[in-house]
């Protein structure tokens, strides 16, 4: 369990972390700790019940079942092919050794996020006239990307095990930035003209964004 002040919090919350591996406690400046302790004591009950109804974690090892762009694939360890990784028949290939499956998976995963979100990007930014800083792709844990007010757009590599239309929206929702740097109506109004109604793209990720943190 992990405790974390905040100046702006009012009162004590507890949360699953991101990641689903653990809790975290954020309090006020000057919370004693026999108020966290109780605090803590009094979400026993509610804290359980959350981590066991957590998805698994799901490993880069072979054998295992991993999202691609939404769609299911079994990664397939052939440690004498010539190819690296690659897609095929509803499988990530992987080559070479079986202790470097999962780093080459989580690495091929990144580039691939970094080529969805590039392109994806650059189209909308060119609908919008504008122009973007170059794009970086992080383990993020709380944002699905961010605009910086330099142009430069972040993108969590997760995004690739999401559906093709929640990409969109994300990388459409962090370029109508670059326009709009404010949730106003107007900056809707933009993302709206470039993926259309974003309702069910915003629904997946609050439905489905935790168990893309347990792959891995």
């Amino acid at each position: 369990m992990t405790f974390r002040t905040s100046p702006r919090s009012r009162r004590l919350s507890l949360r699953i972390d991101s990641t689903g591996d653990g809790l975290i406690v954020v309090a006020p400046p000057h919370v004693s700790a026999a108020v966290l302790h109780e605090f803590v004591r009094g979400k026993q009950d509610w804290a359980a019940h959350q981590l066991r109804a957590l998805p698994r974690r799901v490993p880069f090892a072979p054998g295992e079942i991993i999202p691609l762009h939404g769609t299911a694939h079994v990664i397939r360890h052939q440690p004498e092919a010539r190819r690296g990784v690659w897609v095929e028949a509803g499988e990530i290939g992987v080559s070479g050794a079986a202790e470097h499956v999962a780093r080459r998976v989580a690495d091929w995963l990144r580039a691939q996020a970094r080529e969805t979100l590039a392109e994806r990007t650059d189209a909308h930014a060119r609908a919008l006239g504008v122009k973007t800083n170059g794009v970086s792709i992080r383990d993020t844990r709380t944002r699905w990307g961010s605009c910086a007010v330099c142009g430069r757009l972040s993108f969590s590599w997760r995004l690739i095990l999401a559906p093709p239309a929640v990409i969109d929206y994300v990388a459409a929702h962090e370029v109508a930035h670059l326009v709009e740097f404010n949730h106003s109506a107007e900056f809707w109004s933009l993302v709206t003209r470039l993926v259309g109604p974003c309702d069910a793209a915003r629904t997946w990720l609050k439905a489905e964004g935790l168990t893309l943190h347990r792959y891995g």
